[in-house]
């Protein structure tokens, strides 16, 4: 069993995180200060170190020379990041932003012992679901694990696609709308490249008032402006050597945008306040859910930055066309979720899961994280129902009944081809074949009056399940 040493002054912190690391088998020692832990322990005989970076008396980083090689993982706030950076210069293995996500700080540490017994292999590890079937919480291949979950079609394609971009240095524009994941691809992208061992920066554009954002990106010199009173290192410096991942790039004010230019081009930085360049090394991983090559063409993003962005384009598909991924991906937030709130009963009632399939999820992984979340606390049953989910679907279009507007035991027939309801058919099974039999000949309108389904509703299940519509053979409709 791992034994880890938890340094952290705040005792409600450090409390919490031995209790999170002993839930998941890792043997916890906990000191208050570099002090307590040289006098209380051998620190080279730990297996893992975790701590603040800000300590009484000596700081964190102190650790990374007592312990002799052995690793240390520095806790930090988004307030301090650019010394978590510099203390990563110094050897610390990793940083972890404070407040925390219980399951980014177990990803952290798994991935950090592994990396100690195989220094070769890369891998970022997702959360085990407790859906039905095979485990799927794992997706195999010879770089390392992806980190993301889902099996549809579509994200498959993803996956492979990330598995040939990311050992290079090319830039990449993720594209997709918001709440769909795109820092995770962005995280898989670094943790899969030459670059994993390095920092990844990631910056979100659009919180970082327009004002502050060139100081922020690039840094300042003293004096450069109105309360510099001291030089500081923007992002892009703090990224040498590995990645910057720029979320919402279409946010970024124009004068920001040639500076960035620059970075691409040759490689180099200038300060804000400064005359003098500096070379970095960074690989740019952008994000947007904009199109940028439409506000390339009316002037408010520059077109010869979208073209070096646009180098690599990556799509992520909306939560409501990845078919079975979104219970897959709602069976992981409800383990994460039971583990927080200490419920190990809790499971979603069939009302549930059916809302959970046939709802659209307009803000995508997002609002279903945020939907199981209250879903968990607000429940006071076994069973998670429809209505505690919270989401804007009516509950009565979710009778299976209903569903295709048969009864029971009605089937349809099309040729030699005939499907009944009552076979070991489920009910998304039955929708597809039926629109794949029928849509050569029936018009859409048709085929939603057949299956007693509005034309919005069929369109959104196409979606879903990933049936397109033929192009030819049944006359438009106006």
């Amino acid at each position: 069993m791992p034994h880890i040493l938890i340094v952290e002054d705040e005792t409600i912190i450090r409390s919490a995180l031995r209790r999170l690391l002993e839930r998941n088998q890792y043997q916890v020692s906990e000191a208050g200060s570099v002090q307590e832990a040289q006098e209380r322990f051998s620190i080279p005989s730990f297996d893992l170190i975790v701590s603040d970076l800000r300590l009484p008396g000596a700081p964190g980083t102190e650790l990374i020379k007592l312990g002799q090689g052995k690793p240390v993982l520095i806790m930090t706030s988004y307030a301090s990041l650019r010394s978590a950076v510099d203390s990563m210069k110094m050897g610390a293995v990793d940083y972890i932003a404070k407040p925390f996500d219980h399951d980014e700080m177990l990803q952290a540490v798994a991935r950090i012992l592994r990396d100690r017994q195989h220094p070769q292999s890369v891998a970022v590890e997702r959360p085990a679901t407790k859906a039905g079937g095979a485990d799927k919480s794992t997706v195999d291949n010879s770089n390392g694990e992806i980190g993301i979950i889902g099996s549809c079609p579509p994200m498959l394609d993803m996956y492979s696609k990330i598995r040939k971009v990311a050992p290079t240095d090319s830039n990449v524009l993720i594209q997709g709308e918001s709440g769909t994941g795109k820092e995770l691809v962005a995280r898989a992208l670094h943790n899969l490249s030459k670059r994993a061992k390095a920092p990844m920066i990631s910056v979100n554009c659009a919180a970082i008032p327009e004002s502050l954002i060139e100081s922020e990106l690039f840094g300042h010199e003293k004096g450069a402006f109105t309360g510099a009173s001291a030089g500081r290192a923007g992002l892009v410096e703090a990224a040498d050597g590995g990645t910057l991942f720029l979320d919402e790039i279409g946010e970024l004010p124009l004068e920001a945008q040639a500076r960035l230019l620059r970075v691409l081009q040759e490689g180099e930085i200038r300060r804000v306040g400064s005359v003098q360049s500096q070379k970095v090394d960074v690989r740019l991983i952008a994000a947007t859910h904009r199109d940028l090559k439409n506000l390339a063409k009316v002037g408010q993003f520059r077109e010869d930055l979208y073209y070096r962005l646009h180098v690599i384009a990556l799509k992520l598909p909306a939560l409501r066309e990845r078919g079975a991924d979104v219970n897959e991906i709602a069976h992981a937030f409800l383990a994460r979720q039971s583990a927080r709130v200490g419920r190990t009963d809790l499971k979603f009632a069939p009302d549930a899961e059916r809302a959970i399939s046939h709802y659209t999820w307009p803000g995508n992984v997002r609002e279903l994280e945020n939907a199981v979340e209250r879903a968990v606390i607000l429940c006071e049953s076994p069973e998670i129902s429809a209505e505690l989910l919270g989401i804007d679907i009516e509950l009565s279009d979710l009778q299976d009944d209903d569903f295709m507007g048969l009864a029971p035991q009605q089937s349809i027939s099309s040729g030699n081809t005939s499907l009944d309801p009552t076979e070991d058919l489920s009910l998304e099974d039955y929708f597809q074949h039926f629109v794949l039999e029928h849509q050569d000949h029936m018009t859409e309108t048709e085929l939603a009056r057949k299956l007693g389904v509005s034309r919005k509703c069929l369109w959104e299940r196409r979606q879903r399940l990933g049936i397109p519509r033929r192009k030819t053979g049944v006359a438009s409709e106006n």
